[in-house]
C-alpha cells in the first residue's frame, strides 16, 4: 500500500470520473433488511458505491470465476472485513461482467485490490495475499481514511441495537470541537479545528466545522439592531457590514448577505475591497459551491473584479 501520510494516494490513481455521475439503481449495501458489508458492484451501481465511500472506507476486489488466486484471496478479505464489523465495507467486481470497471482500475491482472476513500482510488495490492499481510493493509486504509475525515461505521445485520445505533466515535480534535459547541465555547471550537486541521490540512469535516463556529463566534455577541443601524449609519465601513452579512447568513437569509458585501465591494477603492472579497469567499464556503445563489454571486463578483 501508498505511505498512508502521503495526500497524493488520493490523487489520479484511476479515473473514475465517467462512472460517478452514472445513473445507479439501488445500492446493493443500502438493502431495506439492513447494511451488507459484503456486496456485489456492478457498471450500473457503482455510483452509489462511491458516494458510500465517503462515508465508510470501501475495499474493491476485482476478481473473475476463472481465477484461482482470487478465490484463495475473496474468502480472506471476507473474513477480515466481517470481522471489523462496519468500519469497511468490500465491493465485489467480476471483471468479465464488468468491463467498464476493469477498464477503470485498470485491472491488467486479478485479483486486484484497491480501496476508496472519498470517491478517491487508492492502490492497496495485486494478486492473493497472506492473511496477516490483508489485516495490516487494512489497518493502514482504516489509518489513512481517518486522516481524511472518513470515519464513520454502516450497521451489521443481527448486531445487538444499542451497538448499531451508537454513534460512530469522533476523532479526538473533533469531539472536543463538537463538546464546545455543545457548551456554547465557539471560540474552544475554533482551537479545536484549527488543531485537527494542523494535524491534517486535508481534513475536510474539520475545515467544514471550522467556518461554521467561526461564524457563530462573531455572531454570538451581536445586538442585530444595534448591528443593522450601525451598518445603516455606515454604509462604507466594512467592519459594520460585515456583522449584519454574519447576521443574515446565520438567520438563513443568503441572498441578503451576499448582495450587502457585494454592494460593499462595487463602491470600495481597489485597494480597500481585499478583505470583502475574502470574506466573500469564506460564506460561499459556508453555504457550498453546489447552491445556485453562490454560483449567482460568484458570477456577480467576477464581473465586478474584471
Amino acid at each position: 500500500m501508498t505511505d498512508p501520510t502521503s495526500g497524493a494516494v488520493l490523487r489520479g490513481a484511476v479515473d473514475l470520473s465517467a462512472l460517478r455521475s452514472r445513473a445507479a439503481a439501488p445500492a446493493p449495501a443500502e438493502a431495506a433488511s439492513g447494511v451488507s458489508l459484503v456486496f456485489d458492484a456492478t457498471d450500473e451501481t457503482f455510483g452509489q458505491v462511491l458516494e458510500l465511500s465517503r462515508s465508510v472506507p470501501v475495499v474493491v476486489d476485482l476478481w473473475a470465476q476463472w481465477c484461482g488466486p482470487c478465490k484463495q484471496l475473496s474468502p480472506i478479505l471476507e473474513k477480515v472485513v466481517t470481522e471489523l464489523a462496519g468500519r469497511v465495507v468490500l465491493a465485489k467486481v467480476d471483471v468479465d461482467a464488468n468491463p467498464q470497471l476493469a477498464q477503470g482500475f485498470r485491472a491488467q491482472s486479478i485479483p486486484m485490490v484497491v480501496a476508496l476513500i472519498a470517491g478517491q482510488p487508492v492502490p492497496l495490492f495485486t494478486g492473493a495475499v497472506p492473511e496477516q499481510q490483508v489485516r495490516d493493509v487494512f489497518d493502514q486504509l482504516l489509518q489513512l481514511a481517518a486522516q481524511h475525515g472518513v470515519t464513520g461505521t454502516v450497521p451489521v445485520d443481527g448486531a445487538d441495537a444499542a451497538e448499531t445505533d451508537a454513534e460512530p466515535a469522533l476523532p479526538p480534535h473533533h469531539q472536543e470541537a463538537f463538546d464546545a459547541i455543545e457548551a456554547g465555547d465557539y471560540a474552544r471550537a475554533v482551537t479545536a479545528y484549527e488543531a485537527a486541521l494542523a494535524e491534517n490540512p486535508r481534513d475536510e469535516q474539520a475545515r467544514a466545522g471550522l467556518g461554521q463556529v467561526r461564524l457563530l463566534l462573531r455572531v454570538q455577541d451581536l445586538d442585530p439592531q444595534q448591528a443593522r443601524d450601525a451598518a445603516a449609519a455606515a454604509p462604507l465601513d466594512a467592519a459594520a457590514q460585515f456583522a449584519v452579512a454574519d447576521l443574515d447568513l446565520a438567520g438563513g437569509h443568503v441572498d441578503d448577505a451576499f448582495g450587502r458585501l457585494l454592494d460593499l465591494f462595487a463602491v470600495l477603492p481597489a485597494d480597500q475591497r481585499g478583505p470583502v472579497r475574502e470574506r466573500l469567499l469564506e460564506l460561499f464556503a459556508l453555504v457550498g459551491d453546489a447552491d445556485p445563489r453562490v454560483a449567482r454571486a460568484r458570477t456577480r463578483l467576477a464581473s465586478l473584479l474584471f
